[in-house]
């Protein structure tokens, strides 16, 4: 049966606890767009009861996100959905930059092999919201309340430790309170939660509009990312072309400060443009239209005591580089395991100052690179429009040019290199996978069949150590016998470099680096171990295995090392912020 996720609605249902006294939830999620299901869909996989709340009764209409990089698609694996995305998802690696009606060059996202996943795929948003729904909807511990809008909260700031955040719900039935030791502020752009605590996000608005039109035609296109400057169809101008599942087909065009956004929606404005690009006689259907503004900005911090905000209710971008869906699902990332790891007592409440500082850092990241497109794209004077028509000359025979352009740097994670649940390394290594960066993926051998080293990454601490359990030297056994005896050891997974006979035992896993690949993206030989996260980001490697130095590391990335927020004392009242719609 074919689903329309655009015309889906939910029904409102009472809840007969909802204002139960006494009653404190461990987490409630505030937004039902990918941001909060991914982060409610998180959390309750590793056995938090979540209460998630949305103001409305449907999802996302029009393609709005529609490019989800391969490093979301990991993390999509990772909460159960990622082959329903994949599978219905336009694939790409491939994209293709024209000047004027010249094609400039061509640039591979993904020029090796060895990924379960593409660079991206291209997947309106209402289905990637409506496939997180649906996951969500397996998990007996999570409670979706439609038609729950948030108008008021409470909050009480004594370093998380004991303390509740109050929020007020308005419903048909009337308004009701909910408390929770934690709130997840992913209610969007315009964020009511950040409102209603009187907070603000700084940053640069761009004074340019640019037109969507989604449009439903059969076409020979590629699927490939083409990106014009300055086209004879659409004069002194940029336009972007997408190949979306359904025949459907997304095409921005920039259309300039001074153009009027309620005329530009209407058909007679549109269908010119989009028959200007594919020739008088092309046949297609408007499926949704949209003219946009955006701003680069970010709030100072993502943490304001138990309220924690995520995606764009913390951080906006442009859309060039497809960095605001893509790095709203990284920060549920990075804090689900986080809120987990506190609440079940495993981490101090500090842990999660480490969340707004990686995330934030990560949030500056894209900013740069989002203004850096925006600038590239939309030159503001005279000097930067001949600079820009340079490079693009010169990017169709030199090379060297070609690292000048920019159509939108797209998204790719950022390797937290600074974080302080690094440990820092003490041995020589070569390649990528530093502290703090993002596991890469590597096909591997479990049980002799075809599998995913990111997919053996189950959401705990995990130590991969390179070699199998029978043939590493007696030091490394040692200490690997050490670690398996010591309360809070992460779970061990061993990676052999040739197919030997060695079986997998308790709690460990086995598994065989045919190829070669993890050997070399990990610059791996015999007796190499990697420390990894929760969220598949590296926290500390060694050439050597050492279980005091892997318990002291696993201590650091909980959080254990750093600096604990003052807790409240009966002699300092509590501090206490109440604000009502």
């Amino acid at each position: 049966m074919t689903v329309d996720y655009q015309r889906l609605t939910f029904e409102y249902r009472p809840c007969a606890q909802a204002s139960a006294a006494g009653v404190v939830h461990p987490v409630v999620v505030v937004g039902a767009g990918p941001v909060g299901l991914a982060a409610a869909i998180d959390l309750a996989k590793q056995g938090i009861p979540v209460v998630l709340l949305d103001d409305d009764c449907t999802l996302s209409t029009g393609s709005r996100a529609i490019c989800f990089a391969k490093r979301t698609l990991e993390i999509f694996d990772r909460l159960g959905c990622g082959d329903r995305m994949v599978d219905k998802g336009v694939r790409w690696n491939l994209g293709k930059v024209f000047l004027r009606d010249q094609m400039v060059y061509a640039f591979d996202l993904l020029p090796e092999s060895g990924h379960r996943r593409p660079a991206f795929i291209n997947l309106q948003q209402y289905y990637v919201e409506g496939f997180l729904l649906e996951r969500a909807r397996e998990l007996p511990n999570l409670e979706i309340r439609w038609k729950n809008k948030v108008v008021g909260i409470e909050r009480r700031e004594d370093g998380g430790t004991d303390g509740t955040v109050a929020l007020t719900v308005e419903t048909p039935d009337g308004p009701y309170a909910v408390q929770a030791r934690y709130v997840v502020a992913a209610d969007g752009a315009r964020s009511p939660i950040r409102n209603l605590l009187g907070l603000d996000s700084k940053g640069r608005t761009f004074k340019d509009r640019f037109l969507i039109a989604d449009i439903r035609m059969e076409a020979g296109f590629p699927s490939e990312r083409w990106f014009w400057f300055d086209p004879p169809f659409h004069p002194n101008q940029s336009v972007l072309l997408h190949r979306q599942p359904d025949n459907v087909w997304r095409i921005d065009f920039q259309l300039g400060w001074d153009a009027d956004p309620v005329l530009e929606k209407s058909p007679e404005r549109v269908i010119p443009r989009v028959q200007a690009l594919l020739g008088p006689d092309a046949k297609f259907e408007l499926e949704w239209v949209s003219v946009y503004t955006f701003s680069c900005l970010r709030m100072d911090s993502f943490r304001h005591g138990n309220v924690l905000f995520a995606g764009d209710s913390a951080h906006g971008v442009s859309p060039f580089g497809a960095r605001g869906a893509n790095s709203g699902v990284q920060d549920a990332d990075n804090l689900a395991w986080k809120l987990a790891h506190v609440l079940r007592g495993e981490a101090p409440d500090a842990l999660l100052d480490t969340y707004a500082s990686e995330r934030e850092y990560a949030a500056d990241e894209n900013i740069r690179n989002s203004t850096r497109s925006t600038d590239f794209i939309t030159p503001k004077s005279q000097v930067s429009r001949v600079f820009r028509d340079a490079v693009l000359t010169l990017a169709a025979k030199h090379p060297f040019a070609r690292t000048l352009v920019n159509s939108g740097r797209l998204s790719v994670p950022s390797v937290l290199a600074s974080s302080p649940l690094n440990t820092a390394d003490t041995d020589a290594f070569a390649g990528a996978m530093v502290p703090g960066a993002p596991c890469a993926d590597a096909p591997v051998l479990v049980d002799g069949a075809q599998d995913w080293l990111l997919s053996q990454l189950d959401g705990r601490f995990c130590l991969l150590v390179y070699g199998s359990p029978d043939s590493l030297e007696t030091h490394t056994s040692k200490q690997i016998a050490t670690l398996r005896a010591r309360a809070g050891a992460p779970r061990l997974l061993f990676v052999s470099a040739a197919d030997g006979s060695a079986a997998s035992v308790t709690d460990t896993a086995v598994l065989v680096d045919a190829a070669g690949v993890v050997a070399q993206r990990y610059d791996a030989v015999p007796g190499t171990a990697y420390l990894v996260r929760p969220d598949q980001h590296v926290c500390a490697r060694w050439r050597v295995v050492d279980a005091e130095q892997v318990m002291e590391a696993i201590a650091r990335a909980q959080g254990k090392l750093l600096p604990q927020r003052a807790a409240a004392t009966a002699a300092a009242p509590a501090q206490a912020e109440a604000v009502a719609a």
